[in-house]
């Protein structure tokens, strides 16, 4: 018997989004050690990419206050016309960026 067919994931290690799903980046502004750009937070893209394997939140490790749990980030495409209203290149044009499961949210 295969011993690795038999692990189940624990709560939260599962992918919360999908290639294709549409996201919110949220708009917070923690106190201390955070990953997102502000130019990022409040926008909505696309997912591209779920990134395997899942990872430790590393916001919370840095505080210790992660007791192991896992999240994925996501590979996300934000159309750059939207992030930059100046912007003078295609209209399709889009930033990829690798954003954890914490900061997203469905749109």
């Amino acid at each position: 018997m295969n011993v690795l067919a038999t692990i189940l994931p624990a709560l939260d290690e599962l992918p919360a989004f999908a290639p294709g799903d549409r996201v919110h980046v949220l708009n917070r502004a923690p106190i201390g050690h955070y990953r997102v750009p502000i130019y990022l937070r409040g926008h909505v893209g696309t997912v591209m990419k779920v990134i395997e394997p899942s990872m430790v939140d590393n916001e919370e490790e840095g505080y210790g206050r992660n007791a192991g749990g896992k999240r994925h980030y996501y590979r996300v495409a934000l159309p750059l016309p939207k992030l930059w209203p100046k912007y003078e290149g295609e209209p399709s044009d889009e930033l990829h960026v690798e954003i954890f499961e914490t900061w997203l949210e469905r749109a």
